[in-house]
């Protein structure tokens, strides 16, 4: 299983790969095994800002739906709309091309409270 250790990781099991004041958002290669095939990625947030923990999407699998939660408090500045056409992405790329959202951070020390690859490690017992 890939936990790239450059990330941040949450107990949702979404990545953060922090750059300045910007946070880059998807979903762990963890999450995207346990959801299966994802058929649709909805993101309507796109210009809001939203509190952390905070719901600002779903993910849709052929077995089940699941909210994505804001890691970071700030506001949504992109959404990968590559994912509109080929929401597959997730699954053969979570980490890379099938990144979600991108969050302008309101709160940088909410960095702080996320996981590291150890800790997300002991999390999913990998």
């Amino acid at each position: 299983m890939n936990i790239p250790a450059e990330l941040k990781y949450t107990k949702d099991h979404e990545w953060i790969k922090i750059e300045g004041d910007v946070a880059t958002v998807g979903i762990t290669d963890f999450a995207q095994g346990e959801l299966g095939d994802i058929v649709y990625v909805e993101v309507e947030t796109v210009e809001e800002t939203l509190d952390k923990d905070e719901v600002f999407g779903t993910v849709e699998a052929v077995k089940t739906v699941s909210d994505l939660f804001l890691p970071l408090s700030g506001e949504i500045i992109a959404f990968n709309e590559a994912l509109e056409d080929a929401p597959e992405t997730v699954n053969e790329d979570p980490y890379g091309a099938g990144w979600m959202i991108k969050i302008q951070l309101n709160n940088p020390a909410e960095v702080d409270g996320l996981l590291d690859q150890a800790a997300y490690k002991a999390l999913i017992g990998a």
